[in-house]
């Protein structure tokens, strides 16, 4: 044990850069604190510091020592938090970040079972499709798309976001059904403007990849707001999986070309990275990843 308490003063002292700094950390004299260090140094039969009236300087035994201690002391902290939270009481408030589409979809049913689970937590949800600096923001999670993604954050996955083309019977009617992606360009499209390059579709078939120039009348970078424009006939839109499976099953909507693969987007649920989750988060992350988990196949785009 004196072993651990030393290299763990040792990595704090380094950490604060100071005897004085350390000592007080540590709950001890600095005198008591530079004989730990010689002590230290003794056992191992190498010196660690060269101790100036100004800094401290790391010997080439202290710069290879430095990251082993430090690993340790983390290790110890993570122990004692762990601990400390099995008998942390699962309450208090969780900041959780969605896009719109996705929130408006689900997340309304989501979050009133959570509650009833975890009736002291208190989810503070925000819908947006701007970017979120979790980090600067002050949020706990959040549910963010694409292959790119903050360094600071952890990400686990939860489904593969894919795009179904499609638009009213009454619509298909009036001018058409479009057999293979070229035709798209005789039709109004409607485009979102969430994503760079929002006037060209792109579709896969037999490894053949078609591009093709769209246009329409009406862009926006909501998804629920293109969702009801196609709805009412107003042209042909590319919408996630997730949002039309009533639509599709019901007849108000029509998949169109559906032998061609469209874009396929992974979705991540994010958390800035700390050693370990307090408890009323970590509970919701449990619970959002157990629900998707169990809804994947809708969400991957099931075929109706």
């Amino acid at each position: 044990m004196s072993d651990l308490e030393d290299l763990a003063a040792f990595a704090q002292l380094i950490e604060l850069g100071s005897f004085t700094a350390a000592a007080e950390r540590l709950g001890c004299s600095k005198g008591q604190l530079s004989k730990r260090i010689s002590a230290l140094e003794r056992r191992l039969g190498s010196q660690l510091l060269h101790r100036t009236t100004r800094r401290l300087h790391l010997t080439a035994a202290g710069a290879a020592l430095l990251p082993e201690a430090q690993a340790l002391q983390a290790q110890a902290q993570k122990a004692l938090q762990v601990v400390q939270g099995l008998q942390e009481e699962v309450a208090g408030s969780v900041r959780l970040t969605v896009p719109v589409s996705l929130g408006e979809t689900f997340f309304d049913a989501l979050l009133l079972d959570f509650a009833r689970q975890y009736p002291r937590v208190r989810i503070e949800l925000d819908l947006a499709n701007t970017y979120r600096d979790l980090i600067a923001e002050g949020f706990d999670l959040g549910i963010r798309s694409g292959q790119q993604l903050d360094e600071r954050l952890v990400a686990k996955p939860l489904f593969a976001l894919q795009e179904i083309t499609c638009a009213t019977p009454g619509y298909l009617a009036r001018h058409g059904t479009p057999q293979v992606p070229a035709q798209l360009v005789e039709h109004e499209c409607l485009l979102n403007t969430h994503y760079s390059g929002f006037a060209e579709w792109l579709y896969h078939r037999q490894h053949q990849l078609e591009r093709v120039a769209v246009a329409g009348q009406l862009a926006s970078n909501h998804y629920s707001l293109l969702k009801k424009a196609a709805l009412s006939g107003a042209g042909i839109a590319r919408l996630p999986s997730y949002m039309v499976q009533e639509e599709l099953r019901d007849g108000r909507l029509r998949w169109l070309l559906s032998d061609y693969q469209t874009r396929s987007t992974p979705v991540f649920l994010v958390h800035p990275w700390q050693g370990s989750l307090p408890r009323r988060t970590q509970a919701l992350a449990d619970y959002l990843l157990g629900w998707f988990e169990r809804s994947r196949q809708v969400l991957d785009g099931l075929r109706v």
